[in-house]
């Protein structure tokens, strides 16, 4: 599907990045919208860090000790056990970071920060050269993608990734990456909220489902990096920060992080076949377009064009058509669309409203499952 954005967010991608150090992207409705019942970001993503990087030995789950007089130490300990699990990332469109998923070379990191490029390379923690890296598999509705470095050394260490459906809000977490080229920077605060769902418009794809928001600062280069718990666990990948367009900057304070849950799910498929056939996101299988009105205000989504077999050609709706509404939710613009799927699973039977040559109607589909 195809998607357009306004303004309202900061994606902190690659240093100094495609069109700057922030790059412009839309709060769906006011700000954020709460994501129906949050926990796992897909309905397939299991609560368990996936095989590959179970049989890798990452590194053992650092206990939390009890009592505040020892928070130091065990930040301290924190990032002892994980900030050698997080690299660089360098492209020809910037600098991002990446986590270490298993010891075969696989790190994950966000679909943006990655872009277009075909081969990118990696400076691991403490190492005076980087490495060779190639791309396999990209999956951009959940900004994730997977990159492997050739001949990697015996040093690397993949972390351990915890499960996100269990993250409370309040609890303290680091945000660990390389923000500004600053390699190695680790940031603090706590889990704001869970079960957002935000999405990063400006021609983005990407719809963050249950991500976690945080206080922790996000900068640009912090993309791909870590969100850690104070047991040392990786609990989301910190992706997006949020901009005030009226103040013309950064929004302290409020940041947002891809869900583990969703990293342990997508991943694997793109290990094995660099493409993802279960992502437990509903599809309706049409590319769109934002319509605006003679103000020029949004006023819908146009269908540019159907997929042949999917939930909107067997529904009946044509290229042409203006999506006006599914399950009654306005969707005047492709943002709007978006964070209406999001909310729904794959199977499920939704209502449509369409404007056709001027006149409206209400179709049912059954959403697909969406795929990349």
């Amino acid at each position: 599907m195809g998607w357009s954005g306004l303004a309202g967010w900061a994606r902190p991608g690659g240093w100094p990045g495609r069109a700057g150090s922030w790059l412009a992207l839309l709060a769906i409705a006011a700000g954020v919208t709460a994501c129906t019942g949050g926990g796992s970001a897909a309905s397939s993503g299991g609560g368990t860090a996936s095989s590959a990087a179970s049989s890798a030995s990452p590194a053992a789950s650092v206990p939390v000790a009890g009592g505040p007089a020892t928070l130091q130490q065990q930040y301290e300990r924190v990032v002892a056990s994980v900030l050698p699990s997080v690299v660089q990332i360098t492209t020809s469109q910037g600098l991002g970071s990446g986590v270490v998923y298993d010891a075969r070379g696989d790190i994950v990191t966000n679909a943006h920060v990655v872009g277009s490029a075909t081969s990118v390379r990696v400076r691991l923690p403490s190492a005076s050269k980087s490495l060779a890296a190639t791309v396999l598999g990209v999956f951009a509705p959940d900004d994730l993608a997977v990159i492997r470095v050739q001949n990697p050394p015996a040093t690397l260490r993949p972390a351990t990734f915890g499960r996100s459906g269990a993250v409370r809000v309040g609890e303290i977490v680091l945000a660990m990456g390389n923000p500004l080229g600053l390699t190695g920077t680790v940031t603090d605060g706590i889990v704001s909220a869970t079960g957002r769902t935000v999405s990063e418009g400006e021609g983005s794809s990407a719809v963050l489902i249950s991500a976690i928001q945080t206080s922790a600062p996000i900068n640009p280069g912090n993309s791909g990096g870590a969100l850690v718990s104070l047991s040392g666990q990786v609990i989301g990948i910190p992706t997006l920060a949020a901009s005030d367009p009226q103040m013309g900057g950064a929004a302290v304070g409020i940041g947002f992080a891809i869900p583990s849950d969703t990293v342990t799910s997508i991943a694997p498929q793109l290990i094995a076949t660099g493409k993802v056939t279960n992502s437990g996101r509903a599809a309706l299988g049409v590319t769109v377009e934002t319509v605006v009105s003679a103000s020029g205000e949004p006023a819908g989504v146009g269908v540019v064009s159907v997929t042949p077999g999917g939930a909107a050609a067997q529904a009946g709706i044509r290229a042409g058509d203006v999506i006006l509404a599914v399950n009654g939710q306005p969707t005047d613009s492709v943002p709007a669309l978006q964070s209406a799927l999001a909310t729904l699973k794959p199977g499920d039977k939704v209502r449509i409203r369409l404007s056709r040559n001027s006149t409206q109607s209400t179709v049912t589909a059954t959403l697909g499952t969406l795929t990349g």
